[in-house]
């Protein structure tokens, strides 16, 4: 029994260090950094938590139990608490470590006490090597639980909850194992069976808890919100503007996100002869699709979206239909679910037209969809008289950022033109267009467009000094410089 706890109490400790992680890149960004983090501060906890178990003179059995029960509330709660706290506090990141160090040290402390309490009914050599067998499985099967069942199905707040009452069992399944080695046993049972009550009713409200968190952090009614095994979706609406959010990250607002898309689609869609092929990659919800539809000679248009939760959701709910025009059910229209870094390699199709519509790249995992390695791959799909466009952050905001991505492009093998507008949800954005040679100047736009013209279009091409080249960088998949660029840039923006 106590060397199933052995298993029970090692697939708890890692899906806290995985939640943890998860979390801090959902809220924070830059997952890389996050995970790195997160892993080096619980590991140096649980050192810590190992150290202090040699102060353990007596009682081992009851000291194990409380140990337990804490680590049930404190990693139970873990997740509800600072989902809830996140726009609450302003040292977030200190809490967010607090909580960390806090359960690496209970976790540090369970194996060396679980290992006194065992040393006289197992040979020594028996007695590590079963005990770290067990250990290493419970942490294989977290690492498989985590990403397959408990993130799609449960979510981080639900599972948080749910491995604390594990550990809670684990201390009650103990205390009755082995109730004759405790004084004190009725007082601990007691507590368990209230804290085992909590994180019930903290598992049953979980998904109101993390809608009351979302609404304090959202100035406008959150009306939809669901975590899938790759982002927060999060949709908002106040009277007629409605807001996407992916990882608290604002996407479009209803109001002006026309501003965007065309000025994403129609600078260089409309400078493309009798465009047939058209390729999207990323812009799940489906209005950039709406704006390349506008042109009659488009025959084909395929949409690569990593989360099929996207699709679905702008494919299906009528209010989102409004917005992108019903896009993505269009017979024009081919969605494909998958990450496009693996899915442009195995293409063999051309396309006249390439949008790449990737959300900006706080982190690596994005970061990886701005660098010559792809861009390679995408030069590969171009046909020779077809152009690429790329949104870019914003040039104001995050001048290096937005340079260095047109220095990514050119070192790739493109021409490059860039250029800008002021969004009144974002401020001022920018784009690159890219062709394998310079594209005509003549634009033919569509006649239905609210902010693109003839005129307007040729305007954007123009950048202020304050805005203009700087030298950087291009962004390479090894070291990623743009990640960094965008970091630092954007910590300092005050909105």
């Amino acid at each position: 029994m106590l060397l199933v706890s052995v298993f029970a109490i090692a697939t708890c400790g890692l899906i806290y260090e995985l939640i943890a992680g998860t979390l801090a890149s959902y809220l924070l960004g830059d997952s890389v950094t996050q995970f790195s983090t997160i892993i080096g501060a619980y590991l140096f906890a649980m050192g810590i938590g190992s150290y202090f178990s040699k102060f353990i003179r007596r009682n081992e059995v009851a000291m194990f139990v409380q140990v337990e029960l804490l680590v049930g509330l404190v990693g139970g709660c873990s997740a509800g608490l600072l989902f809830l706290l996140f726009s609450a506090v302003d040292s977030f990141r200190v809490l967010l470590y607090a909580i960390v160090v806090i359960i690496g040290v209970l976790v540090g402390l369970e194996i060396p006490l679980l290992l006194r309490i065992l040393k006289d009914r197992l040979e020594f050599k028996d007695l590590v090597s079963q005990v770290f067998t067990f250990d290493y499985v419970g942490a294989l099967l977290a690492s498989l639980l985590f990403p397959l069942v408990l993130v799609p199905h449960l979510g981080l707040v639900r599972s948080s909850f749910l491995f604390g009452a594990l550990n809670v069992v684990v201390a009650l399944a103990t205390l009755q194992l082995l109730r004759r080695h405790v004084t004190w046993a009725r007082p601990l049972l007691g507590i368990g069976l209230v804290v085992l009550a909590g994180l019930g009713v903290g598992f049953g409200f979980s998904e109101k808890l993390l809608a009351w968190s979302e609404k304090s952090a959202y100035v406008d009614t959150v009306i939809f919100a669901r975590s899938t095994p790759y982002q927060r979706i999060v949709i908002t609406r106040e009277g007629n503007d409605v807001r996407l959010y992916l990882n608290n990250n604002l996407q479009f607002s209803s109001r002006d996100e026309y501003r965007y898309h065309e000025a994403l689609v129609h600078p260089g869609l409309a400078r493309v002869a009798e465009p047939r092929d058209v390729l999207v990659l990323g812009g799940g919800d489906g209005v950039a699709v709406r704006e390349v539809l506008k042109y009659p000679s488009v025959t084909n248009v395929v949409l690569v979206e990593l989360d099929p939760e996207m699709t679905h959701l702008f494919s299906s709910q009528e209010m989102l239909l409004r917005i992108n025009h019903a896009a993505l059910l269009c017979p024009r229209v081919h969605v494909i679910n998958a990450d496009a870094f693996t899915w442009i390699k195995s293409n063999t199709n051309r396309f006249d037209f390439i949008i790449a519509d990737f959300p900006d790249p706080s982190n690596f995992s994005l970061g990886k969809l701005f660098t010559t390695a792809f861009y390679g791959r995408v030069r590969s799909a171009l046909r020779p008289q077809g152009a690429l466009v790329a949104q870019c952050t914003s040039p104001w905001v995050a001048r290096k950022s937005f340079w260095c991505v047109d220095e990514t492009l050119r070192v790739s093998g493109f021409v490059t033109e860039p250029y800008h507008l002021y969004v009144p949800s974002f401020g001022e954005w920018g784009f690159i267009l890219a062709s394998l040679e310079p594209l005509p100047q003549a634009l033919r736009l569509p006649d239905d467009l609210k902010f693109v013209t003839e005129a307007g279009a040729r305007d954007m091409f123009h950048f202020p000094p304050d805005m203009g080249p700087v030298p950087v960088e291009p962004n390479r998949l090894n070291n990623q410089v743009l990640v960094r660029y965008f970091e630092e840039e954007w910590a300092h923006y005050v909105h």
